[in-house]
């Protein structure tokens, strides 16, 4: 058991440090002005638009059927129960310990796309995820497996960071519109931006400092998620986010309170999660699944062209997240020291709990769960694939998007500059995944009946 361990941790520091590389990359680019901090905003939109949906499409496609319907359906529900336990925990952090607002998206929101399908194909090239192969299945074909588990999940942590992170934000001390919104339409104050993209994004200004009618800027607390009322008076400027499909004057003549539940709603409507359902429907419907991944001389009329260049487009996705995050925690460490914020105080207590949450509490829930659940019941199936991605889902750093969630609702200055901190730290002591990784390999290795 002893030497098991220690070969799976040695694995995994191999497969950590590999990915660790992949973000130190991205600062050395940066660091040689090879791309700046503002080129990367282009790039992040892409990978979630297209390269994201497009890698959900093959996978999630290639990979669920009717047979294994039942997989996905266990980890949608581990998914919503995660993210549900870590806005409660979150909540504790913020409300009962009396923590910064950003506490709450910090713990709720996880690194859950980009960095673990970088670790599963690193653990690829070790060959550590042989032992969880119970078929005749190659190893390339467990890791598929494996990502297309992840990618469902991703998919989930995605709706809630486009549709709930923003709203935890604090923007009580948030500046004022700029004037020049004003001045943006003709002239009298409406903004000619008749309708800005409903598909949300890590870009995307997902609930203005305005609520919707509201004359004056609202408070957004991270509990109860303030609505406007529905006797408050019109404001002169309308709200600058409409639904595309919707004429302005019907959309002016809802409630403050409808507006807001339609945008709240609308905004879990993403790339994403709409990649995913392509996939679902594809991977479902037997003629599609025949000809998206067929062989050409056995029904795949799209697999030579349509879904060999949606797997290239896909792949981008592995890499180029990490990259951006490289790019992104070398700019934001470089503007704090050049402006002389490097010996910022940063909450001690804060950042612990954080990454206690993080590394070490999920980590020893999930592994533990889904063990017992895995050993005493038949609800998280039979399969040690499965097993492994469930105990891995809710671990690792806060996802970089927290950045741009505090971005986009004008949180304080001092807040995003603590979290580009928490998050370099956070990366910086990623390889302790590797305790994790291990643990996790361990566990579902017992869990196989013998």
């Amino acid at each position: 058991m002893s030497t098991g361990l220690t070969q799976s941790f040695l694995t995994a520091v191999q497969a950590s440090v590999s990915v660790l590389l992949v973000l130190l990359s991205g600062g050395i680019a940066a660091h040689l002005k090879l791309i700046d901090r503002a080129a990367t905003k282009p790039i992040s939109k892409i990978c979630v638009r297209i390269f994201l949906p497009a890698l959900l499409i093959t996978k999630v496609g290639s990979e669920l059927h009717a047979a294994s319907a039942d997989r996905y359906l266990v980890i949608v529900i581990w998914g919503i129960a995660v993210h549900v336990a870590s806005f409660l925990v979150g909540i504790l952090g913020h409300r009962g310990l009396d923590m910064p607002d950003f506490v709450t998206p910090a713990i709720l929101i996880n690194n859950s796309t980009s960095y673990p399908l970088l670790l599963i194909t690193a653990l690829e090239d070790t060959g550590i995820l042989d032992s969880l192969i119970v078929t005749d299945e190659t190893t390339k074909q467990a890791i598929d497996r494996a990502k297309a588990y992840l990618l469902v999940y991703s998919t989930i942590s995605n709706c809630v960071t486009f549709a709930v992170g923003p709203r935890l934000i604090d923007s009580e001390h948030a500046p004022e519109e700029d004037e020049e919104d004003d001045k943006a339409g003709n002239g009298n104050g409406h903004s000619n931006v008749s309708s800005p993209d409903v598909e949300a994004n890590e870009e995307t200004r997902l609930l203005d400092a305005h609520l919707p009618n509201s004359p004056h800027p609202v408070r957004r607390s991270s509990f109860s998620f303030s609505r406007p009322r529905d006797d408050q008076k019109p404001d002169t400027k309308p709200d600058r986010r409409r639904p595309w499909f919707m004429p302005r004057k019907r959309w002016n003549r809802l409630s403050p309170r409808v507006k807001w539940w339609f945008l709240f709603i609308l905004d879990f409507f993403n790339a994403p999660l709409l990649g995913a359902l392509i996939g679902a429907v594809v991977g479902l419907v037997p003629p599609f699944h025949r000809a998206f991944f067929n062989s050409s001389d056995d029904g795949g009329i799209f697999t030579a062209w349509l879904t060999s260049a949606l797997k290239s487009i896909g792949g981008l996705f592995v890499i180029l997240p990490v990259v951006v995050a490289g790019i992104t925690l070398f700019c934001s460490t470089k503007e704090a020291r050049d402006n002389n914020e490097s010996a910022m105080k940063m909450p001690l207590g804060t950042v612990l709990y954080i990454l206690f949450v993080r590394f070490i509490a999920w980590p020893a829930v999930s592994i533990s769960a889904i063990y017992m659940l895995a050993t005493r019941t038949s609800l998280v199936g039979s399969d040690p694939v499965l097993w492994f991605c469930l105990m891995l889902m809710p671990s690792g750093p806060s996802a970089m998007k927290l950045i741009t969630l505090v971005q986009v609702a004008e949180g304080s200055k001092d807040s995003e500059k603590q979290i580009s901190k928490l998050l370099t730290i956070s990366y910086l002591i990623s390889p302790v995944l590797s305790l994790t990784v291990a643990g996790s390999l361990l566990a579902s290795q017992g869990a196989i009946p013998s």
